[in-house]
């Protein structure tokens, strides 16, 4: 599911191909720069996932795959899905072992995945091998090896948008003062696309709670419910007072409901769990790149080495906001702020909104700073183009600064 600032860096030189062709009926031939057409009551679809249906990210990943097989007329013996697969050699024996079940195309969901896809991808030639949140796919030389994400930011900043209405509700009715505003932040890795998160989280937060501070915390470990939940305690018992997460269990709104303290989710609705505090989850549709991939598959198209789309295409959102906890405006507020970003006049990574280390992005790049150096050619027109495939750069996260405001606790 993600990377680490090495691999990052190595993700920036990575120029990704042109858009997939659109969707239709299949070409008795196949068209130029694509695979053979196939016959789509013929073919079959491959999934590894790193989790189940009990686990949120993956739980999105298999309601894409849903999505897919209806829109697209797949029956269910045409989809073979592998759950909780390890980052480690049992995903290129799923993978080979798919391939060998006839499967035309393969996708695995988490970073770790994404070596053990490049294996298979070079022993099979003629499948397509597509990998969520990975860098390597374009650089591969395999023409059969994609990667794809989503603007994931862009759905965070929205939640973070809720998240700062409840702080500034919160001091209106003086349970807390505007600097007690401290936000608490259940992560997973400090890899590029956690950091990514819940810098673009803040950014929300502060567009509308001008005093909001942020103290982070690692689970080392995409999904641990007993982890989550105890990082979730230590952050409220530091005097945090609303608590988001990049973790994939409902762990921290469970403490979070126990604790009577304000939680925005990730993935899934989390208002089952806490019906009384969680206002709303930042959340991807997979659904349109898994659809998007297939019909490739079946139209004898190109699929890119590099996808990603976010608020404007359909593939992010955040899940039903709580009436009965959120501030009052608040879904106004969400619908104005979602608006900018389909529109384009609201950037989420706006050099103009933040700093690091006293300096906006711009100033670090000609201070010389290593970091801001090496991705400096994301950094222009006044913001930073994150997971930008448009503008040349891969599906990945890339964004690894950490803006003031913000402080990390790592163990």
């Amino acid at each position: 599911m993600k990377k680490l600032l090495t691999f990052l860096l190595a993700a920036v030189m990575v120029i990704s191909l042109a858009a997939c062709g659109g969707s239709g009926s299949a070409p008795a031939e196949s068209t130029e720069g694509g695979a053979a057409a196939a016959d789509a009551s013929a073919i079959k679809v491959g999934a590894i996932m790193v989790g189940d249906e009990n686990e949120g990210y993956s739980e999105a990943h298999l309601k894409g795959v849903q999505a897919m097989k209806e829109a697209l007329g797949l029956s269910d013996d045409q989809v073979i899905i592998k759950t909780n697969i390890g980052e480690d050699e049992s995903c290129y024996d799923a993978a080979v072992d798919l391939a060998d079940q006839g499967c035309s195309i393969i996708f695995a969901n988490s970073f770790g995945h994404e070596d053990y896809m490049i294996q298979a991808a070079g022993e099979f030639p003629d499948v397509q091998f597509c990998h969520a949140t990975g860098y390597q796919a374009a650089s591969s030389g395999l023409a059969n090896m994609h990667n794809f994400f989503t603007n994931v930011y862009e759905s965070r900043y929205v939640s973070g948008v809720v998240a700062g209405m409840k702080l500034n509700e919160m001091i209106d009715n003086g349970d807390i003062t505007a600097d007690q505003c401290k936000i608490g932040y259940v992560g997973a890795y400090p890899y590029a696309e956690v950091i990514s998160g819940y810098s673009s989280f803040y950014l929300g937060v502060k567009s509308v709670c001008e005093s909001a501070t942020m103290e982070v915390k690692f689970t080392n470990s995409w999904a641990s419910m007993d982890l989550e939940k105890e990082c979730a305690e230590q952050l409220i018992a530091d005097g945090c007072v609303l608590i988001s997460q990049h973790a994939d269990t409902t762990g921290a709104p469970g403490a979070c409901e126990t604790a009577k303290v304000p939680c925005v989710g990730y993935n899934i609705d989390m208002i089952p769990t806490a019906p009384n505090y969680a206002l709303t989850s930042a959340s991807i549709n997979w659904a349109p790149y898994y659809t998007e991939a297939v019909q490739a598959v079946i139209d004898g198209n190109t699929i890119p080495a590099d996808w990603c789309q976010g608020y404007a295409e359909g593939a992010d959102l955040i899940t039903p906001i709580n009436e009965a906890a959120v501030a009052e405006g608040t879904a106004e507020k969400v619908a104005e702020v979602e608006a900018a970003i389909k529109d384009g006049s609201l950037k989420v990574f706006d050099t103009s909104t933040f700093t690091v280390g006293g300096k906006t992005l711009e100033e670090l790049v000609e201070a010389g700073d290593e970091t801001a150096t090496q991705l400096s050619a994301q950094i222009s027109d006044g913001y930073f183009h994150e997971s930008d495939v448009a503008g040349g750069f891969g599906s990945a996260p890339a964004f690894n600064f950490t803006i003031d405001g913000i402080t990390t606790i790592m163990e």
